[in-house]
């Protein structure tokens, strides 16, 4: 049986402190699937690049729902902690589904 397991893990802030200042995470890929060279794979991608994929699932999919992502508020309640492991959170069921 293939199967292909995905993790959003140790998101780091980037540029801390500064304006341009923002968060990326580790996507960690670990598959046995024969489709892929690579078994395990990992990169670092931020925020933005999941909204570029998604907007790419989208033009591709059909009539098939793409998942949606964790929003992007600019104000929320809580700590900036809170908010990093809530959208790390939802980057991971965004991937898992």
């Amino acid at each position: 049986q293939e199967l292909t397991t995905v993790r959003v893990q140790d998101p780091r802030v980037q540029n801390e402190g500064s304006w341009n200042s923002y968060v990326d995470y580790k996507i960690f890929l670990h598959t046995n699937s024969k489709a892929f060279t690579a078994k395990t794979s990992c990169v670092r991608r931020r925020y933005r690049e999941f909204v570029w994929l998604r907007r790419q699932l989208q033009r591709n999919a059909g009539l098939v729902p793409v998942p949606e992502l964790p929003g992007k508020s600019a104000f929320f309640v809580g700590s900036t902690d809170e908010f990093i492991e809530r959208r790390r959170r939802g980057l991971q069921r965004f991937l898992e589904r």
